[in-house]
């Protein structure tokens, strides 16, 4: 996801991945910061898929109510 907002200056990513952890559990990755240069990463574990997809969208909602928009390739 993208935000610009040329009168602030503003141009930003989010990014969100859900990806099988080695023990049975799942991860959310979240990764943002400012387009072009080295962004922030966190991770957040979960006990199955179906939690770390249900919290991804949760993210994805708020962040497009903050006014990023969806670009690239999506799974």
């Amino acid at each position: 996801m993208e935000r610009h907002d040329e009168a602030s200056n503003v141009h930003r990513f989010y990014a969100l991945t859900v990806s099988p952890g080695i023990f049975d559990n799942w991860s959310l990755v979240r990764e943002w910061g400012r387009i072009g240069s080295p962004g922030t990463v966190r991770s957040n574990w979960y006990r199955s898929e179906e939690e770390a997809v249900t919290a991804k969208n949760e993210l994805l909602s708020a962040k497009q109510k903050r006014g990023y928009l969806l670009v690239g390739i999506f799974c």
